[in-house]
């Protein structure tokens, strides 16, 4: 485990925190769809991600989804790192969103490794900035943006995160994801087909100019 810390983190912290990280964190590889972590659930550990991509989620009080945003390689989740420090029970719901790699550091060495090195009080701030502008930016899309902009933007990232032209994604899910029915989802990616951006498939969307 101490190579992948050194091979994603060793430009971040110095090779004593590594080293503690190496001694104290667990390494987890989980699938595609993997639910990390449930709405109301206490949180025990923080991920650190050393490959893949991981989906944060919140759910309103009729039980529909809204996608906030991706963690990737190299991140760590800021709203996550709020419940470890207050001992509160998680607002978000975590799934893979591809295979992927994670190490998982338990939540009492959150304070003491604050105290003790600098490169970790970095990276926490870093991380909670980080997270805060992507959903400000989600925000913004729900608040500013029409649906087809958003749809637009979404596969986009979708393509960017998995690295593959090809989204296995129902209308469902999407429109779930994007806090939408599957009708208006349906209706966007016919007409996207229409103007020859992508081509639709069972349970897939070929990207073919976004």
């Amino acid at each position: 485990m101490i190579q992948e810390l050194k091979n994603n983190y060793g430009h971040l912290f110095e090779d004593a925190l590594l080293n503690e990280i190496n001694q104290v964190g667990t390494f987890k590889e989980v699938a595609a769809g993997f639910k990390m972590m449930e709405i109301g659930d206490y949180v025990k550990a923080m991920p650190l991600l050393v490959s893949g991509a991981i989906k944060i989620l919140r759910q309103d009080t009729d039980g529909d989804e809204l996608l906030l945003y991706f963690l990737e390689k190299g991140d760590t989740c800021a709203l996550t790192l709020t419940c470890c420090v207050a001992q509160t029970k998680s607002k978000i719901r975590a799934i893979a969103e591809t295979d992927s790699k994670l190490i998982m550091i338990p939540i009492q060495q959150m304070e003491e490794w604050s105290e003790k090195y600098k490169s970790w009080r970095h990276f926490v701030f870093e991380s909670y900035n980080n997270r805060l502008n992507e959903m400000l930016e989600t925000i913004d899309s729900i608040a500013f943006l029409k649906m087809d902009e958003r749809l637009l933007k979404y596969l986009a990232e979708k393509v960017r995160i998995s690295k593959n032209n090809t989204i296995h994604k129902t209308h469902q899910e999407i429109a779930y994801e994007l806090h939408t029915s599957r009708v208006v989802i349906s209706r966007l990616l016919k007409k996207l087909e229409t103007l020859g951006k992508i081509e639709l498939n069972r349970n897939a969307i070929l990207i073919k100019d976004i």
